[in-house]
């Protein structure tokens, strides 16, 4: 919190504060000025160069020149929570704004954190930097000191201090029988300690453990004197709405004991039901939580995050929702578009390879891809990273079972396919060709999970129809309900005659008329309006 005596005192430069009278009329993103020198004087490149400095403020309603004599600002006035939402879909940063007065002139203070580590936040492309009274755009040394901040691998650097009395003893078992597992070979069970950590890397050269070995086999105590931020913090809430949590649980644990115990507080009856899908005469169990999907999620996020950010990996977990956040942004190159596609660039990379020798990740980084795969088996929506920033990643495991025909169906066909191809099986089911992957379509038409179409591109194989609607496929035949139900997928409906049309030359003109009445009667259409109006609509 700001007060009005302290802004006075501060000098622009040295404490990283830059001062406006901006009396009215102050522009938010360049205004009207067609000089980019001129255009940068506005709000959004002022909170970029302070941003680039590593944080500050930008105080509109006092002059700029020492002791900054207050004459008010109307900027934004009554808009200040629309500001903050605006900064942040433009900038992907969070500013504070608080509103200040001194008899009534009203003064705005924004707060401005930090850019992210090794990354220049950028004005209409431009990366800017103040100098005087003026924005600039950084020359070549100063962006690329910024782009070299970029630790290679925090998790290889030695934590001084750290012991191989201060290391859990059940951790290091955990990880011997992993070792052990994988490798086929119970000689690690016995390997003594110090070689052992020698062999992985997990000490150097002199003998000092590093991070990598604090954050994997660490004690609590260890863990909480040399890296208090590798927590692991767990809250349930009853609704979106909760501001407060129901339950709230703190992990400082080694990372080969963690997630045992985290996934076993989220799994309780309560906070992770049985979700039911008919198969009749059987009724399926589905968690509304995996824990494979989970623990790989957990897993990316403790791997992947920046250790030297000082934010826990936070789990919020709802009746609908569970979301995993993490420290740091996506690592250097990765996307929420490229996720499932870019070659591994793991952070951390000795805590991802020693992770990738236990048998718990793989070293290509296919943790994202057995998220999406299970998800797809269980008839869930894809795990969602839309809510990520340079700041946090977070990804969205939504628990509710929306497509449980595809479930089914999955539940033979799920293992002839690979992350790709269900993934592809997952947008064809729901209509959207255009996120295909086009290296997996092949296999799937040869394999009659889909088939190609002219209207549609690809729809859903006879495969798919004769055991999701099996009833009136055996009665109707699973090519003419596939030609149906497709016909059927507009907004409005299909009338008869383009419904005769998608089964032509299946069925003649009659034969259509007549299925369509049956296929009402039966409950596998409905229609709405008379005549030539009348429309037919899919009923699941």
């Amino acid at each position: 919190m700001s007060t009005i005596s302290e802004l006075q005192k501060l000098m622009e430069q040295e404490d990283h504060v830059e001062f406006k009278e901006a009396k009215r009329n102050f522009p938010f993103a360049g205004g009207s000025h067609d000089d980019i020198r001129e255009r940068r004087k506005c709000v959004l490149g002022y909170i970029v160069a302070l941003a680039n400095e590593k944080g500050g403020r930008l105080v509109l309603g006092m002059t700029d020149k020492y002791p900054h004599l207050v004459v008010g600002s109307n900027f934004a006035e009554g808009k200040i929570g629309q500001l903050e939402d605006e900064i942040y879909n433009r900038l992907a940063i969070r500013v504070h704004i608080e509103e200040l007065f001194d008899n009534k002139l009203r003064v705005v203070v924004f707060h401005i954190p930090s850019r992210p580590i090794g990354k220049a936040l950028r004005f209409e492309g431009v990366p800017l930097m103040r100098t005087g009274d003026s924005l600039r755009e950084m020359d070549d040394s100063e962006y690329f000191s910024i782009i070299n901040e970029q630790d290679p691998d925090f998790s290889a650097r030695p934590c001084a201090g750290l012991t191989i009395d201060d290391l859990d003893g059940a951790a290091v078992s955990s990880m011997r029988r992993l070792i052990a597992d994988k490798r086929l070979n119970e000689d690690v069970l016995t390997t003594p300690l110090p070689q052992l950590l020698a062999e992985l890397r997990l000490s150097d050269s002199d003998g000092k453990l590093t991070y990598a070995a604090l954050i994997l086999l660490g004690s609590p105590k260890a863990i909480e004197k040399h890296l208090p931020q590798s927590n692991v913090v767990v809250e349930f809430r009853n609704s979106h709405a909760d501001e407060r949590y129901s339950a709230r649980r703190e992990f400082r644990l080694p990372l080969f004991t963690m997630i045992d115990n985290v996934w076993d507080y989220l799994n309780q009856p309560l906070a992770n039901p049985l979700l039911h899908v008919e198969d009749m005469p059987t009724i399926l169990d589905v968690p509304a939580y995996n824990r494979t999907t989970v623990r790989e999620a957990l897993l990316n996020a403790c791997v992947h995050r920046s250790y030297q950010l000082t934010g826990d990996v936070v789990i919020r977990q709802y009746p609908d929702v569970m979301e995993v956040m993490n420290p740091g942004g996506f690592p250097f190159g990765v996307n929420i578009g490229n996720i499932l596609t870019v070659p591994s660039s793991p952070r951390n990379r000795l805590l991802a390879e020693t992770m990738e020798k236990t048998g718990w990740i793989e070293r290509s980084g296919q943790g994202a891809n057995i998220m999406f795969a299970n998800c797809v088996k269980e008839g869930k929506p894809l795990p969602d990273y839309s809510n990520s920033d340079d700041y946090f990643v977070c990804v969205r495991l939504k628990a509710t079972i929306s497509s449980p025909k595809l479930y089914l169906f999955l539940r033979k066909w799920g293992q002839r396919l690979n992350s790709y191809e269900l993934i592809n099986l997952y947008h064809i089911y729901n209509g959207d060709v255009d996120s295909l992957f086009p290296n997996s379509i092949d296999t799937l038409v040869e394999k009659g999970a889909i088939q190609e179409d002219e209207h549609f591109l690809y729809t859903m194989g006879v495969a798919f129809f004769e055991q999701a609607y099996t009833n009136w496929s055996k009665k109707y035949g699973a090519e003419t309900i596939r030609r149906v139900y497709y016909s059927t997928k507009s907004a409005l409906g299909a009338s008869s005659t383009n419904i005769a049309k998608a089964l032509n030359p299946l069925l003649t003109l009659k034969q259509s008329r007549s299925l369509i009445a049956n296929l009402c009667k039966d409950g596998c259409l409905s229609m709405r309006g008379n005549g030539r109006a009348t429309k037919y609509t899919w009923v699941e």
